[in-house]
């Protein structure tokens, strides 16, 4: 009973589909008003199916600045390794680096790769397209989500808040296993954990030393959040007002960046864009940060109506939404992807 009612109460750890399920009716009621199932896809006009889900990677990082994020390049699994092994020569980025898939989601695929055996094995098991991209070496990562609406120039940040990836520090006593199973979110994904750092749970991690359990910094994966609310201020706001401006045509959404400090982000310096995400974006700033199940849901719906209402005007300017059968087979075809990369994602 005790266990139930720990997972009862815990609601920030529930499936998405439950803890979306009691204000799903509100969505309804926007696809009723709007005339389409696929009512968000105008959101952001040069992102497919409006940054909803299933938006390549390339297509957001050709909309940015160069100098806005990480060297890139894309991989085909099909490639042959000594093409890869070439392109990264060519690309100078350095080992370590960061490699995930060209259209990913939840952190699935993301790895940290050290060695060149490494990446082999990677790209000898990766069924489907993949990012390899230079690893940042700034010491916080945040995510700002950011809404404008289309009339205005200047928009508002809804979300400041600072990331970190799932990692347990070291007593010089136990062992990487003992530190995962007392680990108030790792031991909830002891399968996930045991199987990807196998070759050092016996290893006893010294005394304050950290060690990184994933580096994909995701709730889902998972990462803890820190607040920034207080930081919320013009000279943030104005930092991506610009950003969006640049972008052309992007009005909702959110931006993971890695930067050196929040006051040199203010100042539109070292900082650079890991990606960003759009109307799929979920208002993360919700988790673990002192808000109620009824203050999330609060929160989650004044996202949503101000999404409504950019994707009402837009339409009104003749950005429709998808048409419904166009919409139903990208979702088809993205859902095959997804099962493939998950199924990969547990042997890679």
């Amino acid at each position: 009973m005790k266990k139930l009612i720990s997972i009862i109460t815990n609601w920030e750890a529930w499936p998405f589909k439950l803890l979306y399920a009691p204000i799903t009716p509100v969505w309804g009621w926007y696809m009723l008003r709007s005339g389409s199932v696929w009512f968000f896809t105008p959101s952001n006009p040069k992102i497919t199916f409006g940054g909803m889900d299933g938006e390549p990677k390339k297509e957001m990082y050709d909309l940015l600045p160069k100098k806005l994020y990480p060297a890139t390049f894309n991989v085909l699994p099909t490639h042959p390794f000594e093409t890869v092994k070439n392109a990264l020569e060519e690309s100078g980025i350095q080992y370590p680096f960061i490699v995930k898939p060209e259209v990913g989601c939840q952190g699935i695929l993301f790895r940290k790769i050290d060695t060149e055996a490494a990446l082999q094995h990677y790209h000898s098991k990766i069924p489907v397209e993949y990012i390899i991209q230079a690893l940042v070496s700034y010491p916080m990562e945040v995510s700002v989500f950011y809404i404008r609406h289309p009339q205005q120039q200047k928009g508002t940040v809804t979300g400041f808040l600072h990331k970190i990836p799932l990692q347990v520090t070291g007593n010089g006593k136990d062992t990487l296993e003992q530190l995962i199973r007392e680990h108030p979110k790792a031991h909830n994904r002891l399968g996930e954990m045991f199987s990807k750092h196998k070759a050092h749970l016996q290893e006893i991690i010294p005394a304050g030393s950290k060690y990184m359990l994933s580096y994909a910094a995701n709730h889902n994966r998972g990462a803890h959040f820190v607040d920034l609310k207080e930081h919320i201020d013009d000279r943030l706001v104005g930092i991506f007002d610009g950003i969006s401006h640049s972008i052309n045509d992007f009005f909702y959404g959110r931006y993971d960046i890695m930067c050196s400090n929040v006051e040199d982000l203010k100042n539109g310096k070292n900082f650079t864009i890991l990606e960003y995400n759009g109307c799929g974006a979920e208002p993360n700033h919700f988790y673990d940060t002192g808000y109620t199940l009824p203050g999330a849901y609060k929160e989650i719906l004044k996202h949503w109506k101000a999404l409504y209402g950019i994707c009402r005007y837009n339409s009104s300017q003749g950005i429709k939404p998808w048409p419904f059968q166009k919409g139903r087979k990208f979702l088809a075809t993205i859902k095959a992807h997804f099962k493939l990369i998950r199924e990969a994602d547990a042997n890679i």
